[in-house]
């Protein structure tokens, strides 16, 4: 976690303190709770554990703890640890920790959008226990539901990526981009080590890229598309669309030197852009990928989001992450199941090239019913106005005597401020509750969204104009005079190479279901072919399995939580630093550890980093010719 400043130290101490100090939200051992968390969500009452220590011949748990647990290991002494909650304190403690963040409205970009998740959706996935508490899909009789659900996803990638296959999600951009370099090396025929990655790539992707490069002895080149010159020999590449910064880029002749090179291509693609934009499948790419959290996902601050990964059906036995297929059931009629398993860990083991459970499943079914309620001319309709509207704060922000260096644009602007002040622009966004992006000491960026409205141009227009040329404290103009006279521009914008003709989203799932009550009896449909904690215990263990109670679950949709940037300024997420240094704290105490990073986003990302971190180790004691790794048998994926 990053070091906070001295106003973040006193914020968390003060709401710690105010915490600490707060009669209803501590437990008093001579006034206990009448509502205890631990008898609401573990299972056995005393009767039944009773009965089970009977079975076992034993009087007490503390007996089954000494037969079962060897005296060696043995804790002798309790953990210091904030006393236990209750779920209603828990709750009040939470929104007074939300209360210090801060919601700006954001027009960062770089990857993550605000967007508008339909309440339908929020509702009856998002806050349903019949979607959040399903175990992972491995038994495809219980999973009917869901793996429909992410069929549906496939489908929506494979379409607006113009590529042959699909899997039904990773964990988020970088990652995909990390995998994406992996399959690349692992099908180079050649014995190249280098990587190439444009420098218009987001830089937290780029960053991501470098990290899984180094320990498989890769080699990763940073620069520009355009002058990159083949004379290294690459195995691969990969693109940003549109670019960071908002530029749409001709990819053609770059991809074509790079498959003369026997290098294959990936572009990392902005799921939204699709509907308006060629594919990047129609112009040469061997993979796609991105994240579709801009598909009603919250921001959350960075995550949980689904991301996608699409190739060519030449190379589905490299595919990472999960593929669902159709397949015959007992009965000969149409079913769904896990497709193409002898990639996976559980089966090939250390010859792997998928991990099963690296993947973001209700992430993946927001999205893919985010599609199904907008359908094809929906969707395409919330691109063309957030396009549209970035066409209006272009012309807007020309006409106050600033440059924009990132045309063609889709939803980003690069804003060049020549000798204008970069902090005085920021100081005057956030004093109007706005965060804008510092791309360098003369550059702004400006990413809008599909919740942007006229408003937020104007109060853009006014920022800039407080130090445009000449200054002005009013605007002579409008959005409405400036959208009649930039209509033909935006109809204009996408001509080839850029515009895509292709059609999409045509299967009738995505043409069915567009009102609320149709979409509603459907997600009921689906839900109740599933197994999950409405309808049973499940009798699988797993790290999958995690109590999801409803009070844990409810904060997750706080706006305080829900809308923040990954990108925000640290002054404007207190409530969050809170949370990550209790947590911290508490997890350190429980595992014995000095330190805790809470940066992987997944099991399979914190044991990987893990052995990085071992590796790391080694290499500090000089002893860096270290290689094997141990791994028993019985270890998960």
């Amino acid at each position: 976690m990053q070091n906070l400043d001295i106003q973040d130290q006193k914020n968390r101490a003060n709401t710690q303190s105010l915490l600490k100090s707060d009669p209803t939200v501590s437990v008093s051992k001579t006034l206990p709770s009448t509502d205890a968390f631990v008898n609401r969500h573990i299972g056995p009452n005393p009767d039944a554990i009773e009965q089970m220590l009977k079975v076992l011949g034993i009087s007490t748990i503390d007996s089954l703890i000494e037969q079962t647990v060897p005296a060696a290991i043995w804790l002798n002494q309790p953990l210091q640890l904030p006393a236990a909650q209750s779920e209603y304190a828990a709750l009040a403690q939470l929104k007074e920790i939300a209360s210090k963040n801060q919601v700006f409205r954001s027009f960062i970009g770089m990857g993550y959008y605000d967007c508008i998740t339909p309440p339908v959706i929020q509702r009856n996935i998002l806050e349903n226990p019949g979607w959040y508490t399903a175990y992972t899909p491995y038994q495809a009789e219980i999973a009917q539901g869901r793996l429909e659900a992410l069929l549906n996803f496939q489908t929506m990638i494979i379409d607006l990526t113009g590529l042959e296959i699909a899997n039904a999600s990773l964990l988020d951009e970088g990652t995909a981009a990390a995998e994406a370099m992996s399959m690349s090396y692992g099908l180079c025929k050649t014995k190249a080590k280098h990587f190439f990655v444009s420098q218009t790539c987001h830089p937290q992707t780029i960053a991501v890229v470098q990290t899984r490069a180094r320990p498989l002895g890769i080699e990763v080149i940073v620069g520009d598309h355009r002058t990159f010159e083949f004379d290294q020999e690459i195995f691969g590449a990969l693109l940003q669309y549109p670019a960071t910064d908002g530029t749409i880029y001709d990819y053609r002749e770059f991809i074509d030197k790079a498959h003369g090179a026997k290098a294959l291509v990936t572009v990392a693609a902005d799921i939204l852009s699709l509907t308006l934009l060629t594919p990047p499948g129609e112009f040469g790419a061997d993979i796609a990928i991105g994240c579709t959290q801009r598909f009603g996902v919250p921001l959350g601050y960075g995550g949980p989001h689904a991301a996608y990964f699409a190739t060519r059906a030449a190379y589905k036995r490299q595919v990472p992450g999960r593929i669902v297929g159709v397949s015959k059931d007992a009965n000969g009629k149409p079913a769904l199941r896990l497709a193409l398993q002898t990639r996976e860990q559980h089966i090939r083991r250390d010859k792997a090239t998928s991990n099963i459970c690296t993947a973001q499943v209700l992430l993946a079914v927001i999205a893919s019913m985010y599609a199904v309620y907008h359908g094809r001319e929906g969707i395409k309709r919330i691109a063309e106005r957030i396009h549209q509207l970035t066409v209006i704060l272009a012309e807007g922000l020309k006409r106050l005597g600033y440059s924009i260096s990132s045309e063609p644009f889709f939803d980003t602007l690069r804003v060049e401020l020549s000798d204008r002040s970069v902090s005085g622009i920021i100081e005057a966004a956030e004093a109007r509750q706005i965060n804008l992006r510092i791309i360098d000491s003369t550059t702004i960026g400006i990413s809008l969204d599909e919740t942007t409205t006229a408003g937020d141009l104007v109060d853009l227009w006014e920022i800039f104009a407080s130090l445009g040329e000449p200054s002005s404290a009013s605007l002579l103009f409008t959005v409405e005079e400036l959208a009649a006279e930039v209509t033909t521009k935006v109809t204009a914008d996408f001509n080839q190479p850029f515009a895509r003709r292709s059609t999409y989203l045509t299967n009738p799932v995505f043409n069915r279901y567009h009102s609320e009550t149709e979409l509603l009896r459907y997600l009921h449909r689906l839900e109740s072919k599933d197994l999950a904690l409405n309808t049973s215990m499940i009798p699988l263990g797993s790290c999958t399995m995690k109590l999801n109670a409803t009070a844990e679950m409810m904060p997750v949709t706080w706006p305080e939580f829900g809308k923040i940037h990954p990108f925000a300024p640290l002054s404007q997420t207190h409530g969050y630093q809170i949370l990550f240094q209790q947590l911290e704290e508490w997890l350190a105490e429980i595992t014995g550890f000095a330190g805790i990073s809470l940066q992987p986003n997944a099991g399979s990302q914190g044991e990987y980093a893990g052995l990085l971190t071992i590796c790391k180790y080694h290499e500090n004691r000089g002893e860096s010719d270290r290689n094997i790794c141990l791994i028993p048998t019985s270890a998960h994926g």
